[in-house]
């Protein structure tokens, strides 16, 4: 098993950036394939951006493409989802998870994952 934890959310201005990270323990991180997910107030959780488990394959959503970037450190067993120009849209509870890698690419479906964090907020101010 796996076990995370978020952090780096907060309150930034519309325009602002913000780092987030996801600190795995446990079994060897990179024998996961991970991503990030978020939940708005009365919206169901969806898909951000994932990254397989050496990280030379990342997708997002439509949504951040071009604005957040996902990467990892397997040294580190962390994950981290770099948020620029962030638009009070982006405001949600930001969830990370992790799937036991069964291929070399990413997946982007919150079914796929079986572990997740507690979540960190973001807040996006107009």
């Amino acid at each position: 098993q796996v076990q995370l934890v978020e952090s780096g959310g907060g309150l930034v201005q519309a325009g602002g950036s913000l780092r987030l990270s996801c600190a795995a323990s446990g079994r060897t991180f990179s024998s996961y394939a991970m991503g990030w997910f978020r939940q708005a107030p009365g919206k169901e959780r969806e898909f951000v951006a994932a990254i397989n488990w050496s990280g030379d394959s990342t997708s997002y959503a439509d949504s951040v493409k071009g604005r957040f970037t996902i990467s990892r450190d397997n040294a580190k067993s962390t994950m981290y989802l770099q948020m620029n120009s962030l638009e009070p849209e982006d405001t949600a509870v930001y969830y990370c998870a992790a799937v036991y890698r069964r291929y070399s690419g990413t997946y982007s479906s919150k079914f796929q994952y079986g572990y997740w964090g507690q979540g960190t907020q973001v807040t996006v101010s107009s």
